[in-house]
């Protein structure tokens, strides 16, 4: 069991996202991407809509 409740979705320069405990101050280098709710609810909106999951350096140097 999760030690924390309520969580947010933060995501970085490189667009990537992960989930943060919602009490906790957001890290240097991530900021909130939007979402909050539960663990569940936070995972299922990454799924949806972080689809391409490579470094956004990555794709701009293939072109993508």
């Amino acid at each position: 069991m999760d030690a924390f409740k309520d969580f947010t979705v933060v995501v970085n320069d490189e667009e990537q996202y992960s989930i943060w405990p919602a009490e906790l101050a957001v890290p240097a280098g991530w900021q909130p991407a939007g979402k909050s709710g539960t663990r569940e609810e936070c995972v299922a909106w990454v799924d949806e809509i972080w689809t391409d999951i490579r470094p956004k350096s990555l794709r701009v140097a293939l072109g993508v």
